[in-house]
């Protein structure tokens, strides 16, 4: 079954994963600040995306690059002249719209893209008379660009000599940094440089909850290849993507679709383009993008800097410049395919129970400790501690019944309920209850650990 925005965006807030910024000042729009178990799940997404992407990759290092850069960096990258929407106001209710996303809202099988020239774009929105969303009305300025980066000033002036922005993508620090890891680190071609960190864009239309914001925290890989062989490291990358979400995360396949963008709607940079799309409660919207950019960037830094970026290839004595696969993908927006992914409000017997199916490895907390009453509180925080020892995120819950306790726990995605009894004192053991079942058994304690950790769903 598949629930609303709504459904989920209060979901989310009651049990502690997301809450509205500035909540106490009426909020900020498309603003979200991520509560405790949004931290510890959010934290689970990168650090599986490292090991894998990074950290199980011979060939991978990281990186952590400033988010504010040099501003001619942005002039290089072409982000000054073409990293903007095609904007479009409303002259009777001064409301303002990204044109493209207002023709894709209106017309059936829109074929508009990031190159559809302006003039097609005011044709399409004239010829099928689409109306304000607002008020209705149809009187529309021409359409112009705005640019998407967030300017801020350094030192106490504010003028264009001091202008700065904030970084619209993390990508950028990589590939100035390419000749310093590929020196300092002796790395020879092909290898990547992966990184996570904080993006920001000044969105004209952000919206659909945590899918679109205007602060945002990308995953994104650089892998710098041979030319020649560009294509079947792009093959590599696009297999390794679905054994992630397939395998890794365990995303169902009905949500997902592959698009692969045509050539007449490549980014300017870009030599092949595959999107991963997931079905969120607005419907299909992009996930997961891989690009070849080919060597676009590199050369664009060579040119404006005047650094040079060659790559001297030890076995060929050749100089060349690498073309680039990019794999990059935002945490909310993945932990946003999640949350609707395993969410599920479960028909019982005689009553319903909300449940996070998520895999182990996902969950929050791995395990809930729970005393039958609140006289065996020490005793069983004695297993709370062990299990924390051994680095295993556990909770502690005395607060109501024991059944009431096991659905607060079934529906924020915790995999195991450990119920110390008055048994557990004598004979030194608890009754674990799974939540996808919910069947119980009794485990000895000096088990659990080992248990939890080796636990395959």
């Amino acid at each position: 079954m598949k629930y609303t925005q709504e459904q989920i965006v209060n979901y989310l807030k009651n049990y502690g994963f997301v809450f509205q910024s500035s909540e106490i000042y009426n909020g900020l729009a498309n603003a979200w600040d991520y509560g405790p178990l949004g931290v510890l799940l959010k934290q689970n997404i990168k650090n599986l995306w490292w090991n894998e992407f990074v950290t199980k990759q011979s060939n991978v290092v990281g990186l952590d690059s400033s988010i504010i850069l040099n501003p001619t960096v942005w002039k290089a990258s072409g982000h000054l002249s073409n990293f903007s929407d095609p904007l479009i106001d409303c002259k009777k209710c001064k409301s303002r719209f990204r044109a493209d996303k207002l023709i894709e809202q209106n017309v059936k099988n829109a074929n508009v893209g990031d190159n559809t020239p302006f003039e097609e774009l005011e044709r399409t929105i004239k010829d099928n008379n689409i109306k304000c969303p607002n008020c209705g009305g149809t009187d529309w300025t021409g359409i112009r660009k705005f640019n998407l980066m967030f300017k801020t000033f350094q030192g106490v002036t504010e003028d264009t000599t001091s202008t700065l922005y904030l970084r619209p993508e993390t990508a950028q620090g990589i590939f100035i940094n390419f000749m310093n890891v590929q020196r300092s680190l002796r790395m020879k071609v092909p290898f990547g440089i992966g990184q996570i960190g904080k993006a920001f864009r000044n969105e004209i239309t952000p919206g659909n909850f945590i899918f679109r914001t205007r602060e945002f925290e990308q995953m994104e890989l650089e892998y710098f290849c041979v030319p020649s062989e560009s294509e079947k490291d792009f093959e590599f990358w696009l297999s390794n993507i679905q054994n992630f979400l397939f395998d890794t995360l365990k995303l169902s396949k009905d949500n997902i679709r592959m698009y692969e963008h045509p050539k007449d709607d490549l980014s300017h940079y870009s030599k092949r383009t595959v999107d991963f799309e997931f079905n969120f409660p607005h419907g299909f919207g992009e996930l997961w993008g891989i690009a070849n950019r080919t060597d676009f960037d590199l050369k664009s830094h060579m040119e404006v800097s005047k650094a040079n970026l060659m790559y001297l290839d030890p076995k060929t004595n050749e100089k060349y410049i690498p073309y680039v696969i990019e794999p990059s993908v935002g945490v909310e927006r993945l932990l946003y395919a999640i949350i609707c992914n395993f969410y599920e409000v479960e028909q019982l017997e005689k009553d319903t129970r909300e449940v996070l199916r998520l895999p182990i490895v996902l969950a929050p907390y791995k395990a809930a400790v729970l005393p039958l009453t609140n006289k065996l509180n020490d005793q069983a925080k004695e297993v709370l501690d062990v299990l924390l020892k051994e680095s295993i995120s556990c909770t502690f819950d005395t607060s109501g019944s024991i059944g009431k306790r096991y659905r607060r726990q079934d529906a924020i995605g915790t995999p195991f309920c450990i119920t110390f009894d008055f048994d557990s004192i004598e004979n030194k053991d608890v009754t674990i209850r799974y939540r996808d079942s919910m069947k119980q058994e009794r485990i000895k304690i000096s088990e659990l650990s080992n248990f939890i950790k080796n636990y395959e769903q």
